[in-house]
């Protein structure tokens, strides 16, 4: 499940870089080959939110969905992990937005109720939500707690890594700085 690439999401720090690394759109006439790979190189920079989005937002689908028939899952969650952060009516609101490309707020909802959760309701909601990836998925060789405790981590480092990617420090005077750092090491 990938966010859907809309021109005003990208044109924020995507364009800001373009034109930094690349000068203005208006310098050129033409594109050429090698203007061509500075905007790929600098895409490919940035498209590490856009994954990590599209991930959190894939992990998401591969539960079930929040229709009458997966509502006996979600309330079997919401018991097990003692957190209403990850119940589809709280989370709704961020997984639309992020299927636009904007993921920071339900990546936070995300790691808020993880961070919620003790060590034993962790565990139970491990339980339950890696029953019902083995049940969707067909995996009945591997023990539900493993795949749902695989899946929570994969699910809170995935909310980090959306979060990370949104940092705004992406700017030229904080890239000077970066360098300077590291080059008195």
């Amino acid at each position: 499940m990938l966010p859907e690439v809309r021109p005003p999401h990208l044109s924020t720090p995507l364009a800001d870089q373009l034109e930094h690394q690349l000068g203005p759109a208006s310098e050129t006439g033409q594109v050429d080959v090698e203007r061509v790979a500075g905007i790929a190189v600098v895409a490919a920079a940035h498209s590490g939110g856009y994954a990590a989005i599209g991930h959190l937002l894939g992990l998401l689908a591969a539960l079930p969905a929040p229709t009458e028939a997966g509502e006996r899952f979600w309330s079997d969650l919401w018991r097990s992990s003692g957190t209403a952060y990850l119940l589809p009516a709280t989370i709704k609101a961020g997984v639309l937005e992020s299927l636009t490309g904007e993921g920071t707020t339900l990546a936070r909802q995300i790691l808020s109720a993880v961070d919620e959760m003790t060590p034993p309701q962790r565990l139970a909601a491990g339980e339950v939500i890696g029953q019902a990836l083995i049940e969707s998925d067909h995996l009945p060789d591997l023990k539900t707690q493993v795949i749902g405790e695989l899946w929570l981590r994969d699910l809170e480092l995935t909310a980090w890594h959306v979060l990370h990617s949104d940092r705004r420090s992406d700017d030229p005077v904080g890239r000077k700085a970066f360098l300077k750092a590291w080059s008195s090491v």
